[in-house]
Parts: structure tokens; C-alpha cells; sequence
């Protein structure tokens, strides 16, 4: 029999090890024991699982304080067998099999990649996954928590009772792990886990959940691990010379469902594709998808990273979304965030009663401005979760790219924070060395296991090389977002035009570093909100005026080297500020101005797509050519964007002044025909129509702005002018 101290611990919830006793066991004599733990049950029987026939009862073992402990030996057998329980409750006649009767499920080799921290796909093992063992069904649940003393899987299957179903530690990686049989999709669970010193934690979420329930409720629930999706096709040729425009989204409150609630996946797939498509994107950028916890946070706090979201439906649905996206020839970019996570009790904090995903000292683990806590990069098993994350999303679901978010303040120590705020790194600087490495290594193996798969980088700093390889000392993502340019050019635009002669140098000072990196333009959500204004609302002017500005920066902007970025609502010139808890303003499509603005986003895809000369050569000085950087008196500007074999060519000229220049002559590298392609004062986009016309504009030999050809251009106000250079 069973040591009293033993079953006293098992009845508590604070047995260790509750393998070593619990199921079928064989004593010093050769006897083979059954032992379970079922609190309440009032009696439980072992039968043979092959036959079904009753092999023995087992004896309730009644000691003071504690109950539901039965044990008994095994008649006429002397070597283990497949056994099943029948459980008598007062409600019924339960039979199960004996989860403590199956061996362990971690293989040695997942052991040693996940102690090593090297496991390139974790989630495969870590997590609930829904398998077969010994012909039983069930689910496999397997957690990282190598501090604490006991930790058990609880739900809707065993009434939330952490005593039903204590876990066995694998020691070697502290992964603890159970199988239980009849277990299937859709049962909702959370982990019981007991710390070092006694504490019972709150109960945690599932770090590797595939799905969760619906916010305000937190548990994890069983869904099978998706099946790997077939990787697209690697871009053919040149990728960094193809187009991309990117149409950023924030799902919930694009466009809301009848009922006010969130649109699920169905929903989305039938009308926000077809809109993304029709004006001209090549990319649909999601704000982060990941379950989280606030809907104020916009996903940017997620908990959750291995489930999407249950405000749209579930994983399924999604997978299907991008399945869709992917018909419909739209890649799909969702917003990645390894910066931080919040505090929330049935999260990642504290998960085991140590510091476990974060830093145990808040001057390297909180994040001052947000409230929230910053992954330890330098743990290796942490590291792994979060690239694994990377790969999940990428392999499991089909998505095309990750756009990063908060880079820079995983880069700095110092991010935000006061002198005596920070722990230097080893060497004494502010750079987080952890965090590079983890970065790099992330781009490295997205790069080995999906070459077709793209890293955005949200960096607002003067980190150097962000989109060069690790080979060459870089952080290896493939674009960055260039915020300096955002900056000067959204400071240019609100400033009045008799006023800009003297900001000139805000529109060309781009080009000083446009070839550091490879840079994507961003007008993007964090410049709608928290007081900032729509992006007409900060448009100088009156109200004609502020449309001709936002029309004059989306000209110069599709225009400018560089991918394209533009959030929701941006299209339609809204006047309000983003609100994530409302739909955006559908109605002012009524308003030819508005609808205008919309017009001239489809055109400016339109032609950004098909002429090589816009997209081609983004990333050297062989793509772009000045005619025209200092007219700071007329606030004029004017270039030429080239294609790679320079048989295609862009001219184009930006007003910022509401001023209508006749007779303005502009250089122009090469003699031949300038045709008018995109006007942005066309009366189709509601403006007044001045321009060129039809008809080519041929150069001519007569020398201006240091060229000895020139075209003679009428500039209308606030507008830019593409003329596509015909030979």
C-alpha cells in the first residue's frame, strides 16, 4: 500500500511526481497495484480493456482531511496489461481509460532540441495536440514550467479540478506532460500550476493554445495543429524590384457586421478583398491577429500567439481567409509583436512562479510606457517560442510576410527610459545584444525554411543596416519602415503653402539616405490617433484646399523611391480620427470629393503596377534622378524614376503652393514625347482640372534646371503631374 504522506500529497495537489504512483505499478513482491485519485467518486473499479471484463475493485483508502484515493491489487496477474476504469459517481457511471497508464510522450529527441532551445518547430510538440496512443483517442498537453512544483491540466472535462489530472515533469527540458484519453477539439483548458514554494498561481492560458475562447474569457481550447500550408512560389527574378503596395487594416473595425459586433472571417473574405483588389494593392497588412486581451490594445498586447483571434470566428476561418487573399492574388502581411506582452494574470507572466518568459529585474523586463513586460531574449527556450511563433504563422497558415512591430525597443536598453532606469549589457552600452541576436536568427531561419516569406521592420531609429543580412552584420529583414520620411514630409503638408518655401528642404531630404535601407513609406495607424487627426485633418488649408494636399502626397508618395504603406480610411479622406470601436465613415463615399480621393488611390496602384519605372529600382541611385530639388520659392519639385534597362521612364513634377504655374519649364534628361498619366487636379478626383491634356508635351531643346532639354509644363495647384517619357 500507498505511504500515507504520499496520498496526502496527492490528495493536496502537491505530489511531484504523480507518476511514480499513480496507474499501474508493480510492488518489491511482484504484485501489480492500480492506483487513482478521483475526488468524489464513490467507487472505481479496473477492467480489462481487451475484454471488457471486471478485474478487481479498488479499496477507497479514507484518511483524515483527504479523499477520493483508491488503490488496489491486481488478482492473478503478474505483468501489466491495457486496462480501462468505471467510475461510479452520484450522477452516473463514467468509463474512462487511466491517463497514468500511458508512457511518456515527448520523444529523446524533442527532450534534447527543446532543452537546447534549438527545437525548430516547438509547437509540433509543446501545446495540446490531438493524436491517438495504443488505439485510445485523446489529447496530449505538454507545457514548459521547469520551476514549478506541480502542475496539472484543468477544464471542462474534469471540473476545473487541479487534482484530477497532475502532469509528469520531464526534468531534462522541464516540459511537463500528460495524455488524456477522450479529450477532443473544442474542450476548453487552462494549467493548475503550483510554485516552487507551495503558491498556487492563477490559472494560466496555454503559452502554445491554438485556439482560445472569446474575450472577456481566457481559456486555452483543444484544436488540431493546422496542417503546413504549400509555401508560395519564391518570387521570380528581382523581388525587391516588384511592386508592393501595401492596405493596412485593422479588421474589427474596417467595416462592422450588421449587428455592430466583430465581422468574422466569411465576412471579411467577401468584402474586403475584393475592395483591396480593386484599388490596385498588392499586399493586405494586419494589425496584429494574435489573441489578446484588450481591443484597445489593437492586438499590439497579445497573449495568445499561437491562436488567432476568436473576434473574427475561428482558426479555420482564417486559414481559409488567406487561402482567399491568395486567390484573389493579394499577399497577406500580419503584424508580429516578440517586443512585449502584458501582465495579465492567466498570461506569460511570472508562468511558473519565477520570471520564466521575462526578466526577473524591471530595468531590463518593463516596459515604462506600456505597462508591459519584455520577453528575456537571452533565454534560449524563449527564444525558440518566439521564432517558432515566427515560423507557425508563416508554415501553418499560409501568411506571406511579418511585419515587426516596436523594433527599436527591443534594440535599445535604454528605450524610453531615465539614467539609472537600464542595466547596460556586458560590454556597458544601451544595445541589447540579446535581442539582435534573436532578431537575426529569427530572419535567418524564415530565410532557410521559407525564402518566399518577407520581415517588415517597424524601426525608427538609426540602426544601421536593419534590412541587410546577418552575413554582412545587418538584422535580416527585408524592408524597413523609413519614419523620417513620414515625419517630414506629414510636418511639410500641415504647414501653410506661403509658408513652405522655407520647409522646402522637408521634401528632399529623403533622398539623402533613401538607399540606406530598403525602405517602405508609411502612412500608417500610428498617425491617426491618439489626438493626432486624420491624415486630411492635418492637411493645410481650407476645405477645398486640404483634399488638394492629401491628393498632392499621395501623388508624391507613389512617386517617391520606396514600397507604399496606407492604413484604412486613408483612401477615403476621413475626417475622423480612427476609432477601433466603430466602423470607418462608408458614408462619405457619397461626397464626390471623398470618392475622389479613392478614384485616384486605384489610378495611382494602377499605374505604380504596370510601369516598371515606379517600382522596379527602389533601392539605388540608378532608379531616380533630380530635375528639379531646389525651387524652394515655388515649392516645386521634380524627378525622373527610371526602370532598370532605362527604356521606361516617369516624370514627376509636385505643386505645393495653390498657385497655377503656366509656363513652368522643367528639365528633362532625354528629348522624345511627355505624356500626362496621373494629374491629381483631375476633376475625377474632384479637383479642378488644370493640367496638360491629352496631348504630348514634346521636350525641347532649350536648357533648364542644368539640362539641355526641356518640357514647358502648366502646373496646376497643389497637385502632381506623371508624364510617362515615350522615345
Amino acid at each position: 500500500m500507498l505511504d500515507h504522506a504520499e496520498i496526502i500529497a496527492l490528495c493536496r495537489a502537491e505530489h511531484g511526481d504523480p507518476y511514480a504512483v499513480l496507474g499501474m505499478h508493480t510492488d518489491a513482491d511482484g504484485g501489480l497495484w492500480v492506483r487513482s485519485l478521483q475526488p468524489g467518486a464513490l467507487s472505481v473499479t479496473v477492467l480489462d480493456a481487451k475484454t471488457g471484463k471486471q478485474v478487481a475493485e479498488l479499496k477507497h483508502i479514507e484518511i483524515e482531511e483527504v479523499e477520493g484515493f483508491f488503490e488496489g491489487l491486481m488478482p492473478r496477474r503478474r505483468g501489466s496489461f491495457p486496462y480501462r476504469l468505471r467510475i461510479v459517481w452520484k450522477e452516473g457511471v463514467q468509463e474512462t481509460d487511466d491517463p497514468y497508464r500511458f508512457p511518456t510522450v515527448l520523444g529523446e529527441m524533442d527532450v534534447w532540441l527543446l532543452a537546447e532551445g534549438s527545437h525548430l518547430r516547438p509547437f509540433e510538440r509543446l501545446g495540446a495536440h490531438l493524436c491517438e496512443i495504443d488505439g485510445v483517442a485523446g489529447t496530449v498537453f505538454a507545457v514548459w514550467a521547469p520551476d514549478a512544483q506541480r502542475v496539472s491540466v484543468v477544464g471542462d472535462f474534469n471540473t476545473w479540478d487541479g487534482r484530477r489530472h497532475p502532469m509528469r515533469l520531464r526534468r531534462e527540458c522541464g516540459v511537463w506532460e500528460i495524455f488524456l484519453p477522450g479529450v477532443g477539439a473544442g474542450a476548453h483548458y487552462k494549467y493548475e500550476i503550483r510554485a516552487r514554494d507551495g503558491y498556487l498561481l492563477p490559472l494560466k492560458s496555454d503559452p502554445y493554445g491554438f485556439q482560445a475562447e472569446m474575450r472577456p474569457s481566457t481559456a486555452s481550447m483543444v484544436c488540431a495543429l493546422p496542417e503546413p500550408v504549400e509555401p508560395a512560389p519564391a518570387a521570380a527574378g528581382d523581388e525587391l524590384g516588384a511592386p508592393l503596395s501595401v492596405y493596412e487594416v485593422h479588421l474589427a473595425s474596417w467595416r462592422r457586421a450588421d449587428d455592430g459586433g466583430f465581422p468574422d472571417w466569411r465576412r471579411l473574405s467577401e468584402t474586403l478583398i475584393p475592395y483591396v483588389v480593386d484599388l490596385g494593392f498588392t499586399h493586405l497588412e494586419l494589425l496584429p491577429i494574435s489573441e489578446h486581451p484588450f481591443d484597445g490594445s489593437w492586438g499590439y498586447q497579445p497573449l495568445g500567439l499561437y491562436s488567432p483571434t476568436a473576434r473574427h470566428g475561428d482558426p479555420t476561418g482564417f486559414r481559409n481567409f488567406v487561402h482567399s487573399c491568395h486567390d484573389a492574388g493579394l499577399r497577406v502581411i500580419v503584424d508580429w509583436v516578440p517586443a512585449h506582452f502584458p501582465t495579465d494574470e492567466h498570461g506569460l507572466g511570472r508562468f511558473d512562479g519565477t520570471a520564466l518568459y521575462e526578466h526577473a529585474d524591471p530595468r531590463e523586463g518593463m516596459h515604462q510606457d506600456w505597462g508591459t513586460l519584455i520577453y528575456n531574449f537571452g533565454r534560449r527556450e524563449v527564444s525558440n517560442y518566439l521564432i517558432g511563433n515566427a515560423l507557425f504563422w508563416i508554415e501553418r497558415y499560409g501568411v506571406d510576410g511579418l511585419r515587426v512591430d516596436a523594433v527599436a525597443s527591443m534594440l535599445y536598453r535604454d528605450y524610453s527610459r531615465e539614467e539609472g532606469q537600464w542595466l547596460p549589457n556586458v560590454h556597458g552600452g544601451r544595445e541589447n545584444l540579446e535581442a539582435v541576436a534573436f532578431l537575426r536568427r529569427m530572419n535567418e531561419v524564415l530565410g532557410q525554411e521559407h525564402p518566399s516569406a518577407s520581415t517588415y521592420a517597424e524601426e525608427s531609429t538609426a540602426w544601421p543596416m536593419v534590412s541587410r543580412p546577418p552575413s554582412m552584420g545587418g538584422l535580416g529583414f527585408h524592408y524597413k519602415w523609413n519614419m523620417g520620411w513620414m515625419h517630414d514630409v506629414l510636418d511639410y503638408m500641415t504647414k501653410d503653402p506661403v509658408h513652405r518655401r522655407y520647409h522646402h528642404n522637408q521634401l528632399s531630404f529623403g533622398m539623402m539616405y533613401a538607399y540606406t535601407e530598403n525602405f517602405i513609406l508609411p502612412l500608417s495607424h500610428d498617425e491617426v490617433v491618439h489626438g493626432k487627426g486624420s491624415l486630411i485633418s492635418k492637411m493645410a488649408g481650407d476645405y477645398w484646399q486640404k483634399f488638394a494636399n492629401l491628393r498632392a502626397l499621395y501623388g508624391y508618395m507613389w512617386a517617391h523611391p520606396g514600397k507604399k504603406l496606407l492604413f484604412m480610411g486613408g483612401e477615403i479622406g476621413q475626417w475622423n480620427e480612427w476609432n477601433h470601436d466603430r466602423s470607418l465613415d462608408w458614408g462619405l463615399l457619397d461626397f464626390p470629393l471623398h470618392a475622389g480621393i479613392r478614384n485616384l488611390i486605384r489610378d495611382l496602384n494602377g499605374i505604380y503596377r504596370n510601369n516598371p519605372a515606379l517600382h522596379q529600382v527602389d533601392f539605388e541611385p540608378a532608379g531616380f534622378e533630380w530635375m528639379a530639388a531646389d525651387d524652394a520659392e515655388c515649392s516645386v519639385v521634380a524627378f525622373v524614376r527610371w526602370s532598370r534597362d532605362r527604356s521606361r521612364a516617369i516624370l514627376y513634377v509636385g505643386n505645393f503652393t495653390p498657385v497655377v504655374r503656366h509656363g513652368y519649364r522643367i528639365g528633362v534628361p532625354m528629348p522624345g514625347r511627355y505624356l500626362e498619366r496621373i494629374n491629381t487636379d483631375s476633376e475625377y478626383y474632384g479637383g479642378s482640372n488644370v493640367g496638360n491634356g491629352f496631348d504630348p508635351v514634346y521636350a525641347e531643346q532649350v536648357p533648364a534646371h542644368g539640362r539641355e532639354w526641356s518640357v514647358n509644363l502648366t502646373l496646376p495647384p497643389l497637385a502632381a503631374l506623371y508624364l510617362e517619357w515615350i522615345a
